[in-house]
């Protein structure tokens, strides 16, 4: 039985074959499609637990694509990207990629990033959790702020989570770092500061000094009730 299913967007036919192979060989069920204009329709009948999706692609981009596939589709997207440039990879975080490999990707990383997306991705075994305006609720991953529901990218709404269950602590960046994309805070990692940056505009908290998710210098981040 496939551990789980993982849509492959790629349009080199070498590095998809090779990709698809590869996890395979990691029990997961994969299916490839080589074009940004199939893969929406693609994530919508194949119902993938994870999106592999490559940035250059013919037909629409791998951004336009994980722009127009959160309108419908929660679960963890990573992008491989052949750019070393930082904007891009700190850009598809904001439009709503989950993690990003630069390429050549090595195999092992790649398996260890798409096991730690995964894991994260299951309900909690709670019916709420208050945080003054923000009622977060796992078993539908659904978050209500003021009394209005939120739509949070998968990565937002589990950096949310974690913040939420240490309401009023401390939450280091590593400990951001390591829950969200399973690796160690290297100290320039810009990722874990996207994604508080996304919450807090839909939070209505995005100007200094920020009232509900508070920046503790040199430590991290804290959840308080406003």
């Amino acid at each position: 039985m496939a551990k789980a299913k993982i849509l492959i967007v790629e349009d080199d036919a070498e590095i998809a074959r090779l990709t698809a192979m590869y996890l395979q060989a990691e029990q997961y069920d994969t299916r490839i499609v080589d074009r940004g204009d199939d893969a929406l329709n693609a994530i919508r009948e194949f119902q993938p637990d994870l999106v592999v999706l490559d940035l250059m692609l013919p037909g629409l981009s791998g951004i336009e694509v994980c722009q127009q596939a959160r309108t419908f589709y929660q679960k963890p997207i990573m992008v491989m990207t052949a750019c070393d440039d930082e904007f891009s990879e700190i850009s598809l975080l904001k439009m709503g990629a989950d993690d990003y490999l630069t390429k050549p990707v090595k195999p092992h990383v790649m398996a260890a990033r798409i096991e730690a997306l995964l894991r994260r991705w299951h309900p909690v075994n709670v019916d709420s959790i208050n945080c003054g305006k923000v009622v977060i609720h796992p078993r539908q991953q659904r978050v209500q702020f003021d009394g209005n529901p939120i739509d949070l990218t998968e990565s937002e709404y589990r950096m949310l989570l974690l913040l939420a269950e240490h309401t009023g602590q401390v939450v280091t960046r590593e400990a951001c770092c390591k829950a969200l994309r399973g690796i160690n805070y290297d100290g320039h990692d810009r990722s874990v500061d996207m994604r508080i940056s996304g919450l807090r505009k839909k939070l209505n908290d995005d100007r200094a000094p920020y009232k509900m998710i508070l920046t503790v210098r040199n430590r991290g981040y804290m959840l308080v009730h406003d």
